[in-house]
């Protein structure tokens, strides 16, 4: 699992609930359409688990 994954929120966080905007915000996602790069890490999976339906996700 070495490598980079490209996250990209796409749907709005306004109808989730609080727990699920904390993960948003703990990926380091503020707005719509903002990307990050973070490290495969079974951490960062778990986390884009919880919010799968928010995110668009790409391997590097």
């Amino acid at each position: 699992m070495a490598g980079k994954l490209k996250i990209t929120l796409t749907k709005s966080t306004i109808g989730a609930n609080p727990r699920q905007k904390k993960v948003v915000a703990a990926l380091g996602l503020k707005k719509m359409h903002q990307t990050v790069e973070l490290a495969d890490t079974p951490e960062t999976r778990g986390a884009i688990a919880k919010v799968s339906h928010l995110l668009t996700v790409e391997e590097n």
